[in-house]
C-alpha cells in the first residue's frame, strides 16, 4: 500500500537544519512541508520565504508549501519564484478574495496546485475549486500550532472528500496529529499522504529512519490484511 510521508520542517531542528534535511531524505521522506504563518492569517509565526527558499535548494525531494497567509494572492510570485516545477503549494480558500485567480498563477508557474480545508470548513463550499486543484490538504486540527489535538469529526469530511477525488481527480492529504492508529485507519480508505509532524517523527528517541521504517511496514501490514480478506 502506497503513501506519501511527509516532514513537517516547522518541528525540525533549526540548530542544524541543513542535517536534519540530509537526515531526513537519507531516511526515506518523500517530501518536505514548509508551513508559513504571518500571524494574521493564524495567530502564529513560522516559517519564512528564506527558510523554504534554503530547503528547496538542499534537496532533490518536492517541497508542499502550506500559506498560511491573508491574501496570497498578493504576494504569491515571490514563493512561486524560489521553487521548482513539481513542487506543491496550498493556500487557503477563506485567506482570498477570489481564490480560483491565485491557484491559477500557482498553474501558470508550473507548480502543483492545492487548498487547505480547516476543520470547520465544508466540503460544499470548496467544491467547485476541487475541479482545478491537484491536492486537498485536509487539516485535523485548527491551523497554526503543532501538537494539537485530532479532531474527530473531521473523519466524515475525509469520507466525502475520498468520495469524490477519482471522479475529480485530487489527492487527499492529512494533516494534523498524525498518529500510527491514524495511518492504519485511514491509509487503506484511500489517503493519499501524511504531514508526519511532533505526534509520530519530531523529537522522538528513535531515529527518523527507524520511525519511518516502521510507518512503511503498516503499509505492507495493511496490503497483506486485504489480499487476505
Amino acid at each position: 500500500m502506497n503513501f506519501e510521508l511527509t516532514a513537517s520542517m516547522m518541528c525540525a531542528n533549526y540548530g542544524n537544519l541543513e542535517q536534519e534535511v540530509k537526515l531526513l531524505e537519507e531516511s526515506g521522506i518523500d517530501s518536505f512541508h514548509i508551513d508559513i504563518m504571518d500571524g494574521r492569517y493564524v495567530h502564529n509565526f513560522a516559517m519564512s520565504l528564506n527558510d523554504m527558499a534554503y530547503i528547496a535548494s538542499a534537496t532533490k525531494k518536492p517541497l508542499d508549501v502550506h500559506l498560511m497567509i491573508e491574501h496570497p494572492n498578493n504576494n504569491i510570485q515571490i514563493f512561486l519564484r524560489k521553487l521548482r516545477r513539481g513542487d506543491t503549494v496550498y493556500i487557503h480558500p477563506e485567506a482570498e478574495y477570489h481564490p480560483s485567480t491565485t491557484l491559477q498563477k500557482i498553474i501558470d508557474a508550473g507548480l502543483v496546485p492545492g487548498i487547505a480545508i480547516n476543520p470547520g470548513t465544508s466540503v460544499e463550499t470548496v467544491y467547485e475549486m476541487l475541479r482545478i486543484v491537484k491536492k486537498v490538504l485536509v487539516m485535523t486540527v485548527n491551523p497554526g500550532n503543532a501538537g494539537q489535538m485530532y479532531m474527530p469529526y473531521v473523519g466524515k469530511k475525509i469520507t466525502h472528500l475520498l468520495e469524490l477525488k477519482e471522479e475529480m481527480h485530487f489527492k487527499v492529504y492529512w494533516d494534523g496529529a498524525c498518529s500510527g492508529d491514524k495511518i492504519r485507519k485511514f491509509a487503506p480508505m484511500g489517503i493519499d499522504g501524511f504531514v508526519l509532524g511532533t505526534t509520530l517523527l519530531f523529537g522522538k528517541e528513535k531515529s527518523y529512519g527507524e520511525i519511518l521504517q516502521e510507518i512503511r511496514v503498516y503499509g505492507v501490514e495493511m496490503e497483506e490484511k486485504g489480499q487476505k480478506m
